[in-house]
């Protein structure tokens, strides 16, 4: 399960965090995972408890993504917000989030993914990518590589996170 987790935290950070925070958050949600009582028991500081919607090591995951890995929002504005932030300055965004202010979810969205994909092309643009549960907001994504798209999906599939592509999993949602 380490592992795994070692290489979906790695994929999803995209660079963005240090080898020694992807394997300290890897070693802490493997042990979540394995035994659930225990972590709590040596973790008393960790918020967290039976009545939320996602297992103790998905948590662990999720809460200790930084904000430049993990965005949450409650609008497509404020996510793009948040993805252009991650990113250094000198990254252009060709839409900015007043532009997705008064735009529908499934359009807002298509905007956003355009964008991602057109960057980072030798590594087949970004794909946003829904992850977990949101607990606290309408929205919680990733970013991942278009070419690391399979792996990060079988990985998700493996340790039992939920994850879709964002704008694939609205196109569907809404035509059904």
């Amino acid at each position: 399960m380490k592992d795994l987790l070692v290489e979906l935290v790695g994929k999803i950070s995209s660079g963005g965090l240090p080898e020694d925070e992807i394997l300290r958050i890897a070693n802490e949600a493997a042990e979540a995972y394995a035994d659930p009582e225990a972590f709590l028991a040596a973790n008393p500081d960790v918020n967290y408890d039976d009545t939320y919607p996602i297992p103790l090591g998905e948590w662990v995951v999720v809460g200790n993504l930084p904000d430049n890995v993990l965005f949450q929002a409650d609008s497509y504005a404020d996510l793009l917000a948040q993805i252009i932030a991650s990113f250094s300055s000198e990254v252009p965004f060709n839409i900015k989030p007043k532009q997705l202010t008064k735009a529908k979810p499934l359009s807002a969205l298509n905007s956003i993914q355009v964008q991602l994909s057109s960057m980072n092309k030798e590594m087949g643009g970004y794909v946003l990518l829904n992850f977990s549960e949101p607990l606290d907001d309408e929205l919680q994504a990733v970013l991942v590589y278009g070419c690391d798209l399979p792996r990060v999906m079988e990985l998700c599939v493996a340790v039992g996170i939920p994850a879709t592509p964002a704008y694939e999993s609205l196109r569907q949602a809404q035509s059904s």
